[in-house]
């Protein structure tokens, strides 16, 4: 992939005063021009920016983000994670948004480590705004997490089991 830089830039180039001023020669009133383009090839390591780990991300990361913020209010009105539901299928899919979450923000942390800046924005800037969701569920999930433990001195377990508090 080529960038080409929106015009290409004139630098004027004047001569050396120690070599026109003596001679007083015409060549060295006017001036050269040099025009300069800048072009840069993308590389292999490079993220390609339609790439299938980026649609996954964004289709998993607008799942994610409601389904986390649904068991977090859960969490901290019940002391209970979402209901098993229908087969389970809740309860995988809360476990599954949070390591869903776990992974942008990981890969996130890995580009950011290894370009200095974070994922790319994504078709219409959805992946930028998955990134943004995941940090800010992320820090949710410590906070409450966090006054959960505070307050009943313990998580719920990922499975419910005989005799537990929360679908046991």
């Amino acid at each position: 992939m080529l960038l080409h830089s929106p015009s290409s830039t004139s630098i004027p180039l004047t001569p050396s005063i120690s070599r026109c001023f003596p001679y007083n020669q015409p060549s060295c009133s006017s001036h050269r021009r040099l025009n300069v383009k800048s072009m840069a090839k993308q590389t292999g390591e490079e993220v390609s920016t339609n790439g299938i780990a980026e649609k996954l991300a964004i289709a998993g990361g607008l799942i994610a983000t409601p389904v986390i913020g649904w068991s977090l209010y859960t969490l901290k009105t019940s002391g209970c994670g979402l209901p098993p539901g229908p087969a389970g299928s809740i309860g995988a899919l809360e476990g599954v948004s949070y390591l869903a979450v776990v992974g942008i923000v990981g890969w996130s942390l890995y580009t950011k480590s290894k370009t200095g800046s974070g994922l790319p924005n994504g078709p219409f800037g959805l992946l930028g705004a998955v990134e943004g969701l995941s940090y800010l569920s992320l820090v949710a999930i410590l906070v409450v997490f966090g006054l959960q433990f505070y307050q009943q001195g313990s998580l719920p377990g990922p499975v419910p089991v005989p005799g537990d508090q929360c679908f046991g």
